[in-house]
Order: structure tokens, then sequence, then C-alpha cells
């Protein structure tokens, strides 16, 4: 055991018989050097186990150093001294002391391990080859140190050589150190040195591969653009070239100034960008999309207003508020020859006919028809379109729809425009308040196009079902046309002139084949459907087509007659009930009259009493509306009973019990409130009521009766009852 001189250092590990240069600067580290040059002696060196540590204590450095030799000292300045140093030995520090040259170590030779001479041998050879492979990547080697690796026979040198030039952690360079065992030190380095080879041979396909695509892309452009020099040699630049075959479609529109130079600037920039830039199909589709735009193409109006009036006669029947309106439009047109296009919006339950509406106004005015389903629509960009930056932008459905008509002044159907819905994407509707506004749709601009374009001369016409769901702003910009529903008489109508035939046609039926009766078809109507509209009953017509069609297939029949008595032999039985007038006079039993959302129908209104306390109870799925419209008969009643001839005292003895049949059947509104007050009359002063009578009205607290609605459904509905009389505001 010797006692040497002891040198911390950070981040550096010697191996034996590797030479490593450094700078020392430390106190600590000086007065080692300085003994080991006093006292002509070796050096101990040993890492520290934390290189960030100024200041090591005596538990921070490693237990397994190595015995140096200083080859050669140099001053760098009073407080560094470069030193090199080279390694002789393994060492392992038992202790060390603390003087006042410095620290010393009590140090012993580590004992090393021998392995068998062929396995040794073996492991060598390999190394070699794999540092081979790595010593071409590794900075900082010249040209000597690179083939020194080369001269090394022995197993132990050449390990300790190949871990003081392989770029690892300190850690596992100590690791190498402290390993008796030069094989187990091999096999370790070999594991190293194959993962870093396996790495560099992946960096250098990477980079070939990178290396050709850049080149193809280079050899396409210098192709091309040799290309486009000969074109221009010939005088015959390209025919068939994409931008020249767009500027020339471009020079035919009719575009605004404005507009023109904008996107002559855009054809200019395609002829610059490679055709393999992404930019350039994005320029591409956008130049596109403004040829195909009808900039300048209008068609020319049929305004003959008694050939439309024609027309829409023929198409639907009934709807005289709507055909007035459209006629009133083509009148002043007439006149004018300037009036902008109106912004109608048909609003009315499903089934009225509101869309194919629309049609037939396009057909009378011999223009072209779009419609655009705004249903579910919740992204602001369906309407204005994408910024051009989006990858898959497109032009909103504006713009798309006037692309589909191939004229700037089509018949433009919104349909379902109450359906649409705001999200974290926009408002749609915001979106289209400029469309429909007539001050601002002449410059409409979409964010895909960027340049103006005119809706002014477009016939816009919405649909919608619920007009509640529309926000008021555009609203406000729309001529509100309410459509009803159909009575009974109009549907039978509609069904002969127009439904019938069409099943025929599509069943391939011929009218001498099948009959349906009149009273059949109203039988259908009224208990086989029940809908304001009349695609139900298109539906039940069909359905008789296909038994009709089915009998005649067969042979079973040649010709088919439906009447009233066999129609629930090809229907089944009736699906739905029509309200009738009561067969006797009844105490606290009224007819009512209802306006639904599929027309018009009757209703009893009862009142029991019974022995209590006063207590009033409202039943049959009543909304909140008739609830208080019971409550304010009620009190009408209890505050005038004197007049009628009740006891003013009944409410404290009786209890009152309000019910409208149907149960199940949701009933809301407030102009049932006269037959609710008729009826509690009837109930507490014992006299009937005359049973061919129906009433509605709204009653107020005073006994007043407000305005109703929905007159004419209510009075067909008395009629199909079979009441004689109805009672209404006046």
């Amino acid at each position: 055991m010797e006692q040497l001189p002891i040198l911390p250092l950070r981040g550096v590990v010697v191996y034996p018989l590797i030479g490593v240069t450094i700078d020392v600067g430390r106190p600590l580290s000086l007065r080692a050097l300085l003994a080991a040059k006093e006292h002509e002696t070796d050096l101990i060196v040993v890492t520290q186990k934390e290189t960030g540590k100024e200041s090591p204590e005596q538990e921070d450095l490693y237990a397994i150093g190595t015995r140096v030799h200083i080859a050669k000292m140099s001053e760098l300045s009073n407080e560094t001294v470069r030193v090199r140093l080279v390694g002789k030995e393994r060492v392992k520090i038992n202790a060390i002391d603390e003087t006042k040259e410095g620290w010393f170590a009590d140090v012993e030779p580590l004992e090393l391990v021998e392995g068998e001479e062929v396995e040794r041998t073996a492991l060598v050879r390999l190394l070699k080859e794999q540092f081979g492979k790595l010593v071409g990547s590794i900075k900082g080697l010249s040209p000597d140190e690179r083939r020194r690796f080369e001269m090394y026979e022995r197993l132990e040198s050449l390990t300790d050589y190949i871990a003081s030039k392989l770029d690892i952690d300190v850690d596992l360079r100590q690791a190498m150190l402290e390993e008796p065992d030069a094989v187990k030190r091999g096999l370790e380095l070999l594991e190293i040195m194959t993962h870093e080879v396996e790495i560099i041979e992946l960096e250098q396909e990477l980079r070939e591969r990178t290396k050709k695509t850049i080149e193809q892309a280079q050899k396409e452009y210098y192709l091309r653009e040799q290309m486009k020099t000969i074109q221009q040699e010939l005088g015959d630049q390209s025919q068939d070239s994409e931008p020249n075959r767009l500027r020339e479609k471009l020079e035919a529109l009719d575009l605004p100034e404005t507009t023109r130079k904008n996107v002559m600037r855009e054809a200019e920039r395609l002829n610059v960008v490679p055709a393999t830039s992404p930019e350039y199909a994005v320029i591409r589709n956008y130049l596109d999309w403004v040829v195909s735009l009808p900039w300048g193409i209008e068609t020319e109006d049929k305004l003959d207003v008694k050939h439309a009036a024609d027309v829409l006669d023929d198409d639907h029947y009934g709807l005289e508020s709507v055909k007035d309106r459209i006629l009133e439009y083509l009148a002043v047109r007439q006149l004018t020859n300037s009036l902008r296009g109106p912004i109608l919006c048909l609003s009315g339950p499903p089934g009225v006919g509101k869309t194919s509406l629309a049609r037939s106004i396009a057909s009378a005015l011999e223009r072209h028809f779009v419609r655009v389903s705004l249903g579910g629509v919740r992204d602001e960009a369906e309407i204005r379109g994408h910024r051009r930056t989006y990858i898959g932008a497109m032009p909103g459905r504006i713009i798309r729809g006037l692309k589909q008509a191939e004229s700037k002044n089509p018949v433009f159907l919104l349909d379902e425009i109450d359906k649409m819905a705001s999200d974290f994407r926009g408002d749609p509707a915001s979106a289209m308040l400029e469309v429909l506004d007539p001050e601002q749709n002449v410059s409409f601009s979409d964010h895909y196009i960027e340049e103006p374009f005119d809706l002014s001369n477009v016939l816009f016409i919405a649909t919608a079902n619920d007009v509640s769901q529309i926000p008021a702003p555009l609203l406000d910009r729309m001529e509100l046309i309410q459509i009803g529903g159909y009575t009974e008489l109009e549907k039978v109508e509609i069904a002969k002139r127009h439904l019938i035939p069409k099943q025929y046609k599509e069943h391939g039926l011929k009218k001498s084949q099948l009959t349906i009766k009149e009273d059949a078809l109203y039988e259908v109507v009224r208990r086989y459907t029940r809908e304001a509209g009349v695609r139900n009953l298109e539906r039940v017509i069909g359905s008789l087509c296909r038994k009709a069609a089915k009998q005649i297939a067969i042979g079973e029949k040649k010709r088919v007659t439906i009447s009233l008595k066999k129609l629930s032999d090809y229907l089944g039985k009736p699906k739905y009930r029509y309200g009738k007038g009561e067969t006797e006079d009844s105490i606290g039993a009224v007819t009512g009259l209802a306006y639904t959302a599929f027309g018009g129908d009757t209703l009893t209104i009862e009142v029991a009493l019974a022995p209590g306390k006063g207590k009033l109870q409202l039943t049959g799925k009543l909304g909140d509306v008739m609830q208080e419209s019971a409550q304010t008969a009620y009190s009408y009643v209890r505050a005038n009973a004197e007049r009628f001839g009740i006891d003013p005292t009944f409410y404290e003895r009786q209890d009152v019990h309000i019910h409208v049949p149907e149960g199940a059947v949701p009933k809301d509104g407030p102009s049932a409130g006269i037959t609710i007050a008729t009826a509690l009359i009837s109930a507490l002063t014992g006299k009937k009521v005359r049973r061919d009578i129906g009433m509605t009205g709204e009653i107020t607290l005073r006994g007043r009766v407000l305005p109703i609605g929905g007159l004419k459904e209510k009075a067909l509905a008395a009629h199909r009852a079979g009441l004689t009389t109805i009672v209404i505001p006046h």
C-alpha cells in the first residue's frame, strides 16, 4: 500500500496507458500537483460523483481511481496550470488523509480478472470491427488517433482506449474503470457500439432519401423552366397550358374593374409559382371558381302576369295570399323594370307546399331554380365560405348555389331557414343578414372569393315551420307570408287534381283501372291522416294504388273501384277520430272549437261538481295558458254568481272539476275561455246546453271576449261535427 497525492476531476475519467490533458485551477488540485512534483511521485486521479460541486468532500469521490504519471506541466496564468497526465494502473482508494500539502490517499492496485485467451482474442477482433465503423463519426480525432486502435492487441488496452474515445456518460465511463474483468468491459462496449452503428446507418439512409427528393424536385423545376423558354422561342406558348386557359376565360368574363385587377394579379402569380408548389393548387382552384361564376349572365324574366297566374293555379290549389303577393311583384316589375328582388319567407306547417311553390315561381318567371337546405347548418363558413389559407377551403353555399344556377338572377330557395343553429364555429344566421338585406347584398363578399358579387337580382325565397326560431334581425329583412293548413275540401281537391294523377303515373296505372270515390277520399282525409299538409295523404293514396296494382297484376281484377264501404278492406281500421257533436243536450258539457296544427277540431269541455271546500281541479293535459284561462273563467263566474242565479257561496261547499278530453292529447291556448265559463254556469245552475252549438273566444275577468284565430278551420270542424250554430267574437 502506498500514500500518494490525490487530484479530484470533474467530468473526466482517466484510463491506464491513455494520455489526457487537463487544466487545473482549484486550490485543492493545485496542491496535489505541487506535492507530487516536490516528492517526485505519481498522482492519484479520481472522478467526482457530482460534476457541479466546486469544493468536494471525501465522500463525493468514487472509490476507484487511476494512478497517473505527470508527463508535462505548464502554467497558463497565476491561477491555472495545464498538465498532461498518462495513466498507469487502476487503484483502489482505502483511505484519504488531509494534510497541509493537500489530500493524500492510501491506495493499492485493483485486482484484475484474467479470462480465457480464445474468448479474449475473438472479442478484440469484434471490437476493432465495430469501432472501425464508428471512428469516422467521432469528432476531434486526428487521422493518427483514428488508426491507433488497430495497434492494440491486448483486450485490456483496447477496451480502455475505446471507452476513452466514445461519447458516453461519465457514470458509464467510471463503471468501465471500476470493472476488473476486461471481457465484461468488452461485451458492454460492443453493445454500445452496435446501437450507435444502427443509428448512424439510419441517419445516412434518411439523408440519402431526402437528397433524392430534393434532386428530383430541382430536376422537374429546371425542366419546366426549359420548356417555357423553348415555347417562348417558338412563339407558341402552350395553348393547352393551365395558366393561359384560365387567363383567356378570365378576360372573357364581364367582371367589375377592381375585381378584374385583383383576379388578373392572381393569374400572374400562377405563371410564377412552380406547379409542384402547394400554392399553385390553391391559386388554380381559386381561379377555377372565379371563372365558373355567372358574373354577367342573366336570364330574361317572362313578365306576363296572366301566364304566371295560370302556372301557379295549375301547380297549386288554394294559397291565394301567396299567389297574390307573387303576382303583385311581377306586375310592379313589369311596369318599372327596375325593382330589386324581394325576400319572401313562406311560413307554415310541413307538407303544405312551400318548397314546390318556390319551384312554380321559378317556372312562371322562366328563371333557373336553386335549392339550398339550411337545416342543421351550424358553421358560419357554410354561408360565407372559408378563407383560402385553410386546407380544403371552398366558397359558401350562396356562391356554390349561383355556380349551380349558371345565372345571377335565379330563384334561390333557402329551405328550413328556422333550423339553423349556432355553436363555437360561429352563427350562420348572422352571416345570412348580409345575404338577405337588399341594401347590402349588392356587394356580397364571400370569404373564399373575396370579391363583391351582386345578389340584388336574385329572388330569395325562404321557408320555415316555426317563425319564432328565426332571429329577429333576420326575420326583419324578410316579408313574411303565413301559409295555413289545408281544409278538408282543399285536401280532397288537391288529391283529385294533383296527388291521384301523380300516383297513377308512379305505379303504372291507367285512369280506367282504378277509381277512388270522393266519399272515400273524405274518409281518408278525416280518419286515416291527421296533418296540416298533404304528405301523408299522398302516402295513403300511394298505398291504395299499390294494393290495386297487385290485384290487377295477378289477374284478380281488371278494374278496381274504392268506395267508402271498401276502404277499410284496403287500409284497415281508421287511425284517427274527429270530434262530433253531443247526441243530446247535457248539463255541464259544452262543445268548444279548437285550431290545431292539423286544422280545426271540436272538443267537449266537461264540468263536474262534488261536495268539498271549493277546490278547483283541471285535467286533460292542459298547457299553462289554458289552465290560466280556466281559472279566469272560474273567477268570472264567482264574481257574477248572483247575475246567473247561482248561490254566491257555492265555492265554500263544492269542489269543481274541469276536464277536457282526450286526456293524452296536449292542449293549450286561451280561446276556450267562454266555453269553460258556459260549462261552469250550466253545471252550477243545472241548466242544459244545446248540443248543436259550438263556441270559441278568450274571456276576461270582466266577461269581455277577445278576438280569435283559425276561424275558417274552426267553422269547418263545427260543420263536420254536425253543429248548426257557432258563437264567435264579433
